[in-house]
């Protein structure tokens, strides 16, 4: 009957320690789950200041370090008393005073029998410059020949001492009733043979232009010259009218 006993309870104990073992096993995978699903439905509850460090970009990489700069070239001024040529105004007194030798220029060379500036060794009596000076020198320079101008502008004094016939003019009838007297300038050219040509008035009474113009036409010069050749002279003429007693 003991063994009865014992084998009963042995069994009885075998029976519920497998069920709590499954119990527990369930119990864990129960809680383990809730654990995992807590922080996915409840995201409040997450470290968000280690997740935002998680998703911002890092930072760029420092600039590289500036190239070195060029050493700095150091330029020793040297300082002269002359300057353009000319002695430097002293700022102050110099204690002590010195003098400025300028070197020799080199006496000139003299060829053998030659001339002043010409090569050692050359020959006597040899030219100035060479081959080339002697050429150039030998051959004589065309001076070029200026263009003469076909027309050239004088004064009026130049005109008059051309003049070799003058006729006066007539008195109109009408400008001496009036007592009207003055004086015509006209502008003239005279032609390469002394004849007169293009007459314009200048200023001048209406009444007394018309015979000063007539008069003017038949008037004779001699030709102006301007080197060695005749040209046409483009000048000013004046005809005085005067009334006798006026």
């Amino acid at each position: 009957m003991f063994e009865d006993s014992l084998l009963e309870s042995g069994g009885r104990l075998k029976t519920r320690r497998g069920r709590t073992t499954t119990f527990a096993i369930i119990l864990e995978i129960g809680l383990v789950g809730i654990m995992v699903l807590l922080p996915l439905i409840f995201t409040e509850a997450l470290p968000k200041q280690q997740l935002m460090t998680f998703l911002v970009a890092p930072p760029p990489p420092p600039p590289p370090p500036p190239p070195a700069a060029a050493p700095v070239k150091i330029v020793k001024v040297i300082q002269t008393d002359i300057v353009n040529g000319a002695l430097r105004t002293p700022t102050k007194i110099p204690q002590k005073i010195q003098m400025i030798k300028e070197d020799e220029a080199p006496p000139p060379v003299m060829a053998s029998s030659g001339v002043v500036g010409g090569v050692p060794g050359g020959i006597p009596g040899g030219q100035m410059g060479g081959v080339i000076g002697g050429i150039i020198s030998s051959t004589p320079m065309a001076v070029p020949k200026v263009a003469t101008p076909q027309r050239v502008r004088v004064s009026q004094g130049v005109s008059t001492g051309l003049l070799v016939r003058k006729v006066n003019p007539n008195y109109p009838p009408l400008a001496r009733q009036a007592r009207i007297q003055g004086s015509v300038l006209l502008q003239a050219e005279i032609s390469k043979t002394g004849d007169i040509q293009n007459l314009r008035l200048i200023s001048g009474h209406p009444m007394l232009a018309p015979a000063a113009i007539e008069a003017v036409k038949q008037w004779k010069y001699k030709p102006y010259l301007l080197n060695g050749e005749p040209v046409e002279v483009e000048t000013q003429v004046q005809v005085n009218f005067t009334l006798n007693g006026g």
